[in-house]
Parts: structure tokens; C-alpha cells; sequence
């Protein structure tokens, strides 16, 4: 009896405890991947919105054509990236960029649609609890149906 080997017996021990501790760790990584998701679109809403308080405070600074009966809001999020005429610029047809480029909705699971196609958009005349699409870009929010591991929808963030 000089062999050296495994019985079949200990293969399948062995197999089973892997099988077992695998079970454990996938639902670990499901929640990384899924907060690491939550992380991004925290991040990309904040960047979007900043952005557009910028394009408010230079439109109401003169700095970028607005219509008078306009709230000074961007009317798209490709502008922001694409950039504004700046006015008060002493080169002629300098452009204030607010965005190096518009971030893409992290929950949005089409990568077909251009990024600014993936966010939900706001007006400044929609009411809070029913955002609208408008003239205006006033705020941004997720389409995604999903909720937060906190329990909030991301609509809501």
C-alpha cells in the first residue's frame, strides 16, 4: 500500500467545504460591487449638480446669454460639456466649460445610450415630488427603479 493520492472520500470533503465557502463570499462581493455602484452615482450626482449651479451662477453673472424670460438654467446637460459663449471674454467666441464631460448614470444598465440620455432631468417649473422634463435642466436624477441598500429609492438621491 506505497501510493500516495487522495480517496475519493477526501476529494469530496474537500470539494464541499470549497462549495460552502464560496456560498459565503458571493453574496460579500454582490454587496461591493453594488455599494461601489451607490459610491459612483453619490459622486456623478454631485459633480452634475455642481456643474449646473456653476452655468446658474454665471448666467446670473452675465457671463452667458440668457433669454429674459429664461431661469438661467442649462437647457441641456451637453452644454455643460460642449460649454457656453462666454460674454464677458475679451477673445471672441470663448466657450466656459462646466464639465470635461457628462458622467453617465452608474445604475443605468443600456451602455447603447449616450450619457446624458441616462439620467432623469428636472425643470425649474416641475414640483419636487414629480420631476418633468422642461426648457431647463434644474436638477438631475436616476431612472433606475432599483432601491439603495439603504432602502431608498435612487430615484430620490
Amino acid at each position: 500500500m506505497g501510493k500516495k493520492g487522495f480517496t475519493f472520500l477526501e476529494l469530496l470533503i474537500t470539494i464541499t467545504i470549497l462549495i460552502i465557502l464560496a456560498s459565503a463570499v458571493m453574496p460579500l462581493s454582490q454587496m461591493a460591487v453594488k455599494r461601489s455602484k451607490e459610491n459612483d452615482l453619490r459622486q456623478n450626482l454631485r459633480v452634475i449638480r455642481t456643474a449646473i449651479d456653476e452655468y446658474k451662477k454665471a448666467s446670473d453673472g452675465g457671463r452667458i446669454k440668457k433669454d429674459a424670460a429664461g431661469s438661467g438654467y442649462p437647457p441641456d446637460l451637453k452644454i455643460l460639456a460642449e460649454g457656453a459663449e462666454d460674454l464677458q471674454s475679451p477673445q471672441s467666441g470663448k466657450k466656459i466649460r462646466f464639465l470635461r464631460r457628462v458622467p453617465m448614470d452608474p445604475m443605468n444598465a443600456d451602455s447603447a445610450l449616450h450619457p446624458d440620455e441616462t439620467w432623469g432631468l428636472r425643470s425649474y417649473q416641475s414640483e419636487p415630488d414629480d420631476p418633468k422634463e422642461g426648457d431647463d435642466v434644474f436638477d438631475v436624477y436616476s431612472k433606475s427603479g432599483e432601491t439603495a441598500i439603504d432602502g431608498t429609492p435612487y430615484r430620490s438621491w
